[in-house]
């Protein structure tokens, strides 16, 4: 009678799984019809156009007038409809604005790790990912959690879109039936953003190297080596690849940790989440030494903490902060991430604030929102600008103020 009821328990697990997975599929419909895939509906004003590329309005208008650039199709009203992230590529050709790298500058490749759950890994990749896209680089986006939850965000279901042969999987199992990472590069709404999705079956290559008993540590830095170099293949088509690894230390985590050359560490301003980042960091500091013993080279450009989880509002949050500023000092990047309803409206549709059209909330709450993200996203930038040794550009105000 017990084995009959824990199996019948067993039995209701799958069917919970199944049941969530036709919602998730259900869901995603809902957010992108008429089509399966969502497509990219954001616009962008004359003036932010001009702002993004660094130039006047009245450089955009003269290109348009003597026909170097295609003037927006007016809408039935007869309004400028806003110039399209497509556009805005092609703005930044034809005016000489790109900040993509030189040819001999090194692709950053970020990994965004913290083996504690909960902290917005996914969440920042993403809007990482989409904040480079609107600034104009060329970004690869490698999901490399089993969970998936970035591909999702992407607008794939990870369960009915994604096969185990689109994954990291064919690459890095024991017996990989592809040689390099390019048969995973999947499209996506972003014309300058791709992505190398996941499913639940990227777990199996955990399984295999543990299975791989007494041979286990040759075929692990044998992996470690393979994604590295299939990643430094791939990026030399990027000027950003980001890569968002398992919450936890296994075989792919540690191969993620090696192929990075620099790495982003989100973290919410709790005291569990403080005290779990010192041990992840702990522990990533053992695991270099011990991979660095082993003849496996581990070179990041830059590392920093995010706070990704930040209510100005609740007194506890500003105690923990302050904390982290104490503890971690220049390492922390001094612009959190605000808590912000949009960011929750905007992840229920499977999307990041970035490719909002519209506000979902009050228009205030989006604007605060958005020039937030700008603002803690745009360090990052920074880093990697520094990396290839280029300086952001000044704003307005800091060259009428001086530093």
């Amino acid at each position: 009678m017990h084995s009959k009821s824990i199996s019948s328990e067993v039995e209701r697990i799958a069917e919970m799984a199944q049941a969530g997975e036709k919602m998730i599929e259900r869901l995603r419909r809902q957010a992108f019809l008429p089509e399966s895939r969502k497509a990219l509906a954001v616009r962008y004003g004359i003036a932010e156009a001009a702002s993004l590329l660094g130039c006047s309005t009245n450089r955009i208008r003269m290109a348009e007038e003597d026909g170097r650039l295609p003037p927006p199709l007016p809408t039935e009203n007869g309004r400028r409809p806003g110039y399209s992230i497509e556009a805005l590529l092609n703005m930044r050709e034809v005016l000489g604005a790109s900040p993509a790298r030189a040819p001999l500058d090194v692709p950053a490749i970020i990994a965004v790790q913290n083996f504690k759950g909960g902290v917005g890994k996914s969440t920042v990749t993403t809007h990482l990912a989409h904040y480079f896209a609107v600034q104009g680089y060329r970004v690869l986006v490698v999901d490399c959690d089993s969970q998936a939850t970035t591909t999702t965000l992407f607008g794939f279901n990870p369960h009915f879109n994604i096969r185990r042969e689109q994954t990291l999987y064919p690459y890095l199992s024991i017996d990989p039936t592809e040689h390099d990472l390019f048969y995973a590069v999947q499209k996506t709404p972003w014309p300058n953003v791709d992505l190398i999705p996941s499913n639940l079956e990227l777990f199996d290559v955990e399984y295999e190297l543990a299975a791989a008993g007494a041979d286990g540590g040759s075929v692990l830095a044998t992996r470690f080596r393979k994604l590295k170099a299939g990643l430094a293949d791939l990026a030399s088509n990027y000027d950003i690849v980001l890569l968002d690894p398992p919450p936890a230390l296994g075989t792919i985590s540690l191969a993620v940790m090696q192929a990075a050359n620099a790495l982003l560490v989100p973290l919410a301003a709790t005291t569990p989440d403080f005290c779990s980042t010192v041990q992840f960091l702990s522990m990533m500091e053992q695991v270099a030494a011990q991979l660095t013993q082993a003849g496996i080279e581990v070179h990041y450009d830059f590392v920093r903490l995010i706070c990704s989880k930040f209510d100005s509002n609740d007194p506890s949050h500003a105690m923990v902060r302050q904390i982290m500023e104490q503890t971690f000092g220049p390492a922390l990047l001094p612009v959190a991430i605000l808590e912000s309803a949009e960011i929750s409206h905007a992840a229920l549709r499977m999307m990041t604030v970035y490719e909002l059209h519209q506000p979902i909330g009050t228009a205030k709450t989006h604007k605060r929102c958005k020039t937030n993200l700008n603002e803690t996203m745009a360090q990052i930038e920074a880093l990697v600008r520094r990396s290839w040794g280029v300086a952001s550009p000044a704003s307005a105000e800091e060259v009428i103020n001086g530093p």
